[in-house]
């Protein structure tokens, strides 16, 4: 069985990487992250994992549809704002960066009061995010963290699914507007420092709510709440890329937190008695 998921997994990381190049070389082309290429990005995990379980099991069961219980959600939409909250709250107490309460709107004063255009972004502009992110989510924790957690331990499977989900960005970042005005080298080693601290958040979600729909919600609330909130408040300064965004090391200190705690409740998955894969229950992740 050991070596079965084993091959599954290179199976699906090589097919998922190929239909991305596709998508790659388009926005290399252009520089650009426009919204079309980049959906088609993001759905190139999700596609490659419904495809490979057709082609092996027959069905999609193992993906983690159901919604689990409500209280891991629920942590899930609210965990990434209040990390951002910490991290860009003291950038703006320190100076490191300004706050400017009309950067959300694209207008010289904002449409709707600040309060009112957070509600609009955290509701409607949620549902957008999570249409993108159910793409990536359907591969990256419907189908490589159930299938890691069959061979591998917890710790493992944060790190591997981690570092596949970072290597699937580095194109954006190189040859794309995907980074910030942060060096690049700067900008590669902290956002894989975040991505992989990041994995073992959503991995232990996914696997103690045995949802798929916790990764959902975690990743469209980070985009959401990182990208088109915090950073657009957020007025740039000398240091401000250093510690903000994706590439700064705000995040990257933030998630590491988080990661640690989730890490030190490792055991917790081995008694969910989740059923990761279609047929038969598996093996509780090893607490490594």
């Amino acid at each position: 069985m050991s070596s079965s998921a084993w091959r599954r997994i290179a199976v699906f990381l090589v097919f998922t990487y190929a239909l991305s190049s596709i998508f790659y070389i388009h926005i290399a082309s252009t520089g650009k992250m426009k919204m079309l290429p980049v959906l088609g990005l993001m759905w190139c995990p999700g596609v490659a994992a419904l495809l490979l379980r057709l082609v092996t099991q027959r069905n999609l069961r193992g993906t983690g549809w159901g919604w689990g219980a409500t209280r891991w959600q629920a942590a899930s939409y609210f965990l990434v704002p209040a990390l951002a909250l910490v991290v860009y709250g003291l950038t703006w107490l320190t100076g490191i960066g300004g706050f400017s309460a009309t950067g959300l709107s694209k207008q010289a004063e904002p449409v709707l009061p600040l309060p009112l255009m957070i509600g609009v972004l955290a509701t409607l502009g949620f549902l957008q995010g999570a249409v993108f992110a159910l793409g990536e989510e359907i591969g990256w924790r419907g189908f490589l963290v159930p299938e890691l957690a069959r061979v591998a331990s917890f710790r493992n499977t944060a790190l591997i699914s981690g570092a596949a989900w970072a290597a699937y960005h580095y194109p954006l970042i190189l040859f794309a507007d995907y980074n910030s005005k942060a060096p690049k080298w700067y900008v590669l080693l902290v956002f894989t420092w975040m991505v992989v601290a990041a994995s073992f958040v959503f991995a232990w979600l996914r696997l103690k709510s045995g949802s798929m729909w916790t990764a959902v919600i975690l990743h469209a609330s980070h985009n959401l709440f990182v990208q088109d909130i915090f950073d657009r408040l957020t007025v740039d300064r000398k240091l401000t890329s250093y510690v903000t965004t994706e590439f700064g090391a705000g995040l990257a200190v933030a998630y590491t937190a988080a990661a640690w705690y989730f890490w030190r409740r490792r055991e917790e998955l081995s008694q969910t008695g989740e059923t990761v894969t279609a047929g038969a229950a598996q093996p509780a992740p090893a607490a490594t």
